[in-house]
């Protein structure tokens, strides 16, 4: 994947696409881009699963290709693709933007965005399937917190090496999270990971996870389970059958019935792509 600025054709397409207009770089507009990539572009491994079996894509869309999932299928993407084009856009409006990577079990297997406005630094992250509405900020004395329904998410104050650490609570149990690192990285020190996400074992090849979040409530599919969030609340409905879950998915994304049914066809068993 080519890691330059995006012709202006394209930042004109991208931000259609999200539906904003252009505005200079800032604080402002910045909430505004934010707000709108994560409630226009879902977190989905849909288009991960579809691309790879009817194109064999096993790395990055190009910026194209993520740009017409976006318009004619209502794909979004997994972290890499969610949060690389969203990188480069920013990049292109002229944000001071580094891409950074995070750490889990294993090191740099997530990837996000630092942008830096107004002498402050946030973290912006498209990826992570949670409700980052809004950029967080790293200049934190105290933990920051954001909650949707079962799920709470914990940014905490920057540790010594400058790196911020994120925990997500499920029913105040901590049940995943990262590590944040400040340095700057090009997407091709990603090669690897990106390249490890399509083995055979790979969590989103063996899983179903598709997030939408609006301003105040959130809908996820996880594998056959449908959980609706809203203030402290949260539904979980049991799907039952693939075939329940291709209409789920069609209802509550707009992916098409046919794409949604060709790409979970062949799952094997289904993991927990939380674990």
């Amino acid at each position: 994947m080519p890691s330059g600025r995006l012709t202006e054709d394209i930042i004109q397409r991208y931000l259609r696409a999200l539906e904003v207009t252009r505005r200079e770089p800032g604080a402002e507009a910045l909430a505004e881009l934010v707000a709108a990539h994560v409630m226009r572009v879902p977190f989905e491994n849909i288009s991960k699963l579809y691309r790879k079996k009817r194109l064999g894509l096993t790395g990055l869309p190009g910026i194209e290709l993520f740009l017409d999932g976006i318009e004619q299928y209502h794909f979004g993407g997994t972290c890499y693709s969610n949060n690389f084009h969203l990188y480069t856009l920013l990049a292109s409006l002229g944000y001071r933007v580094k891409l950074c990577g995070a750490d889990m079990t294993n090191p740099d297997v997530h990837m996000v965005i630092m942008v830096e406005v107004n002498g402050r630094e946030y973290l912006v992250d498209g990826g992570y399937a949670a409700p980052f509405l809004s950029p967080l900020p790293r200049d934190l004395g105290e933990d920051y917190v954001v909650a949707l329904g079962r799920d709470r998410y914990v940014l905490k104050p920057q540790d010594q090496a400058g790196c911020s650490r994120l925990e997500m609570y499920r029913d105040g149990v901590l049940k995943h999270g990262y590590l944040a690192k400040p340095m700057a990285r090009k997407i091709e020190d990603f090669g690897g990971v990106i390249a490890d996400s399509f083995r055979p074992s790979a969590t989103f090849l063996n899983a179903l996870l598709l997030a939408r979040f609006y301003r105040d409530r959130s809908v996820v599919i996880h594998n056959l389970s449908v959980i609706e969030s809203r203030g402290t609340e949260a539904t979980i409905r049991s799907l039952g059958s693939l075939e329940k879950l291709v209409a789920e998915v069609e209802g509550q994304f707009n992916i098409p019935r046919e794409v949604v049914s060709d790409a979970v066809s062949d799952l094997p068993e289904l993991v927990d792509a939380w674990g």
